[in-house]
């Protein structure tokens, strides 16, 4: 087996000037960085020379959060001039996230940089660039991460970027769902798209809703029963009306209807799911979507005969009279 060892390639004879090549070549090249980022870079946002007043940065880009970061390149031994760079760079484009990527990291910048992950908010990662060659192989960048944030930190960012991944696919799915109630029920016809789990509509009685539900693999359809606060009284007496009524309810709907009623919680609620799908499943939400909506519909139309009565025996219960709406 020939086994050949790692030639180490002097970087200006790689990349001759630091921000008419190695920038560039960064620029293009966004992705060799994300391995080792807590949220990745959108290559798409990369800009060149933003302008902070007298000074220009080498690159900002944007994460997967849609935060900001900067990135200084320094293909010489790191010094204070570029860590005050970095430093006024990120607060110039109020940044997350700072890059420092120098050919010869000092021990001292190292720590500084392992202090500002440890004592302010901004994210520091500060990279080692070299250039190698094995035996006649063509010459390729070592791109070495020397010190980044703490994993409680990486995990905080990686979790942020799920729950914005996860507000904007609800969001869409919404948009896309209402885009097509509309045209089966006026059920929903006055609401707007939401980032949240839930999407609220009003049934006709005060304090009760008819609400879409979304989960990663799953939707529903609620009826949703509160009046607000001080209304717990209400809300179960309404709840139990509808309750006495259960198998005429279901045999309508066509199947079982979660009942909730737990002591702890002011709120009452009837629930149907369908499990074809979730937020997380984008290519089933055309058939999530209408058979979710078709639920709906049938949901209502079970448990719309019995609202009205429902309401008159809560008013009875707690001798308060409805106000409408």
């Amino acid at each position: 087996m020939d086994i050949q060892r790692i030639k180490r390639i002097r970087i200006r004879n790689v990349w001759k000037h630091e921000a008419h090549d190695f920038t560039p070549w960064i620029e293009e090249n966004i992705d060799v960085l994300n391995d080792d980022l807590a949220v990745e870079l959108d290559p798409d946002s990369v800009q060149r020379e933003a302008s902070a007043g007298a000074f220009s940065v080498d690159l900002i880009a944007e994460n997967a959060n849609g935060e900001t970061v900067i990135i200084e390149n320094q293909l010489e031994r790191s010094d204070h001039d570029h860590l005050g760079k970095v430093l006024t760079y990120a607060a110039a484009f109020e940044a997350t996230t700072a890059i420092w990527i120098v050919g010869d990291p000092r021990p001292e910048h190292v720590k500084a940089v392992a202090w500002l992950n440890d004592s302010s908010q901004l994210t520091v990662y500060m990279f080692k660039i070299q250039a190698i060659q094995i035996g006649d192989s063509p010459v390729a960048p070592l791109l070495t991460l020397i010190v980044g944030p703490s994993e409680s930190a990486k995990s905080v960012a990686s979790s942020k970027k799920e729950k914005t991944d996860r507000h904007q696919a609800r969001r869409a799915f919404y948009t896309d769902l209402l885009e097509y109630a509309n045209t089966q029920t006026s059920l929903h016809e006055s609401r707007s798209a939401t980032d949240s789990a839930f999407l609220d509509g009003r049934s006709g009685q005060t304090g009760v809703n008819l609400t879409y539900g979304i989960t990663q693999h799953e939707t529903s359809i609620h009826l949703w029963i509160d009046k607000g606060r001080d209304w717990a009284e209400w809300n179960d007496s309404f709840y139990q009306y509808l309750f006495s009524h259960k198998e005429e309810i279901e045999g309508s709907y066509g199947v079982a209807i979660i009942w909730s009623a737990k002591e702890a919680n002011r709120s009452r609620t009837l629930k149907g799911t369908v499990t074809l799908g979730g937020w997380v499943d984008r290519d089933s939400w055309p058939v999530v979507i209408k058979e979710t909506v078709t639920k709906m519909i049938q949901f209502n139309a079970a448990i719309q005969p019995h609202l009205k009565n429902a309401a008159q025996a809560a008013d009875k219960a707690v001798s308060n009279p409805s106000v409408d709406e």
